[in-house]
């Protein structure tokens, strides 16, 4: 175990370990809309942040510039995005997701939520407040990832 793996009682591995977990099992949730991932992680985050430059996506998505474009421009075919001018410089294009795009988003959502809700039934009524009580600390952590990318 490495020195900064305990943090205040929190064992960071396990911490880390666990979520992977979850991430990985959330991610491959059966989908009515087959699509792949770098897809998905493109229009969640357009349906949080939107509308977006294609360079800020590039930076997000962790993709280069020409996959981005490319898949903006499939994504612009299939209706999920488009493309716009920004209104305050006219030479740079914002992507914005559109309904169609969000009715994905929020698809898969719901999807989660039943195949969560069928795990959740599975835990004790401890664990379940134990979880519970998590939740507000985990938003702030996301939070605080999303801010110091």
């Amino acid at each position: 175990m490495k020195p900064n793996d305990h943090v205040n009682d929190i064992n960071l591995t396990d911490f880390a370990m666990a979520f992977e977990e979850l991430t990985r099992i959330i991610i491959r949730l059966p989908s009515i809309e087959k699509l792949s991932f770098t897809t998905l992680s493109v229009l969640h985050t357009l349906s949080r942040k939107s509308p977006m430059r294609l360079t800020e996506l590039t930076a997000t998505e962790q993709i280069t510039q020409s996959a981005i474009t490319q898949l903006v421009t499939r994504l612009e075919r299939d209706g999920l995005v488009e493309r716009r001018p920004d209104p305050s410089d006219g030479r740079v294009v914002l992507v914005h997701i559109t309904e169609e795009g969000a009715k994905i988003i929020d698809s898969r959502r719901s999807e989660r939520i039943a195949h969560l809700s069928k795990l959740f039934e599975r835990l004790t009524p401890e664990e379940k407040t134990a979880i519970a009580e998590a939740i507000p600390a985990l938003r702030h952590l996301a939070e605080i990832g999303n801010y110091s990318m």
